[in-house]
């Protein structure tokens, strides 16, 4: 079965002799497991085979889609699927996901009409002698594990896919997380939140310049984006920890400052661990100096254990969708424009404390521009808004994108107006700092497959309000990584 994985696992006499021991035991376990429910050896083979096949099909459409192959840490996903299925089974494939579920439905009945239960006195021996020995194999096995270096393709080839899951298992349960050197510990001087810029973030979902892709596209796509670049106090690309999904990873190496090599094994899904855990973070260190913290996300707030690990993280509130409603859509998800308002609206609420008010840091996590993609449509007038040539067929998912991407612009054209407005006002004016980067790139393989292939970066911007006085010279281009692009925000100067 392994031979179907991608990537291929190298021959079983060339990895560690453990691995063979982990394979042998966790196979003999999840028999033993499965025979203790259905009495039936032949139909527990056929179970076990039709799992591990499900997996290898798992593990074909991440590594297709997401360059990534299929993690322990995964298995939260299948609950997530039927929780939240647009988000997975387009990507798994209809064909895949009917040809699974007739195939189980199938396997269960002839395996029950096609092979009697064992006795019971053979079926309590059989399994009183498999599970101890495979349990106490196992524990055994697990005292001497392979060692793993964390590239999780390098990881699968070299061990299989057995040892490579109880390796990454055993790794995350017995590993804590590295919080030396944090760019937030908390000052030992506070600034006066009076004269304190409000902050807004925005994680915007699936954002990146596709121009670059095709000289087709039109540029006034990131009309808005590109003038702010213009006057930003930094801007540039931005390398992320995640392709095509995974925004989990680029959005705590935002709120954390932590790096993949301090995260360890759980750089993978950070908020596991984070939502048992507390660490030095942005949202801390804004509450420290005197912030109002909210988060903005219109989408469940169970969703990546995000309602544990926010409180943790010191957000005061956290509005997810139920702040929202079904007319607020725009395409599958709430649209941008729905966000902005919030946001705005949040900005600008009145507060009975001592004016001034504190400042407010916002964190917005978009959704709009979520894939799956090929599940919209548009019509051919709509799509040629965004290119100035007629374009080649197979590009509908692109198309979609653009759609998206230019409802994010206005977005972004929105927010700074609105932080500039309050820095205008006559009474207690409010600097304003705006960040805005992209979380990964988007999921469209036809459409790289037919054009180009992006390089993974994101792009982001920080730009900060200012006078109509005061002019600022462009800044150059800067690649940043996104455990540093909030220490970078929080050196961006304060506007007179």
């Amino acid at each position: 079965m392994e031979l179907n994985l991608k990537p291929v696992p190298i021959a079983c006499y060339k990895r560690p002799r453990i691995t063979l021991h982990l394979h042998v035991y966790t196979w003999l376990l999840m028999f033993a497991l499965v025979l203790l429910i259905v009495r039936r050896p032949w139909f527990a083979v056929f179970i076990l085979w039709a799992f591990h096949y499900l997996i290898v099909l798992v593990n074909h459409a991440k590594y297709s889609s997401l360059r990534e192959p299929f993690l322990v840490q995964d298995f939260d996903y299948f609950t997530d699927a039927i929780k939240h299925p647009r988000l997975y089974l387009p990507f798994f494939g209809l064909g895949r996901t009917v040809a699974v579920s007739l195939g189980f439905v199938t396997a269960v009945v002839l395996g029950l009409r096609l092979e009697n239960a064992l006795d019971m006195s053979l079926w309590l021996t059989t399994l009183g002698v498999l599970l101890p020995l495979t349990l106490l194999g196992l524990l055994w096995a697990n005292q001497h594990l392979p060692t793993i270096c964390l590239a999780p393709e390098a990881d699968l080839i070299a061990l299989g896919q057995f040892s490579f899951f109880w390796t990454y298992f055993s790794a995350e349960r017995l590993t804590n997380i590295n919080v030396h050197n944090t760019a937030f510990i908390p000052p030992t001087t506070v600034q006066n939140p009076a004269v304190a810029a409000n902050i807004v973030v925005v994680q915007s979902e699936s954002f990146f310049d596709p121009r670059s892709l095709s000289t087709a596209i039109n540029s006034d796509v990131l009309a808005h984006f590109d003038v702010l670049k213009k006057h930003a106090y930094a801007q540039g690309r931005l390398r992320v920890p995640a392709w095509g999904a995974n925004t989990v990873r680029t959005e705590c190496g935002f709120l954390t400052g932590l790096t993949p090599q301090q995260l360890g094994i759980h750089q993978f899904n950070p908020y596991r661990c984070l939502a048992k855990t507390s660490l030095p973070n942005l949202v801390s260190y804004l509450k420290h100096l005197g912030y109002r913290t909210a988060c903005i996300h219109p989408y469940p707030s169970h969703f990546y254990l995000r309602d544990q690990v926010y409180p943790r993280f010191g957000f005061d509130h956290f509005f997810d969708i139920k702040e929202f409603t079904e007319q607020q859509k725009d395409g599958q998800y709430i649209g941008d424009l729905a966000v902005t308002d919030k946001v705005i609206a949040l900005l600008n609420t009145k507060t009975p404390d001592e004016p001034p008010p504190a400042p407010w840091f916002i964190f917005v996590i978009t959704m709009e521009n979520h894939g799956p993609l090929h599940l919209e449509k548009i019509s051919a007038a709509q799509a040629a808004e965004f290119y100035t040539a007629p374009t080649d067929t197979g590009l509908e998912d692109l198309s979609v994108y653009l759609r998206h991407l230019k409802n994010a612009d206005t977005m972004l054209k929105l927010l700074q107006e609105s932080l500039q407005s309050l820095a205008d006002t006559a009474e207690h004016p409010r600097a304003g700092l705006l960040c805005w980067y992209g979380d990964h790139v988007p999921i469209m393989e036809s459409v790289y497959q037919q054009l180009s292939e992006p390089d993974g970066l994101t792009d982001y911007l920080i730009w900060p309000t200012r006078s109509p006085q005061t002019l600022l010279t462009p800044v150059t281009e800067q690649t940043l990584d996104i455990s540093t692009l909030a220490t970078t925000l929080l050196k961006a100067s304060i506007p007179d």
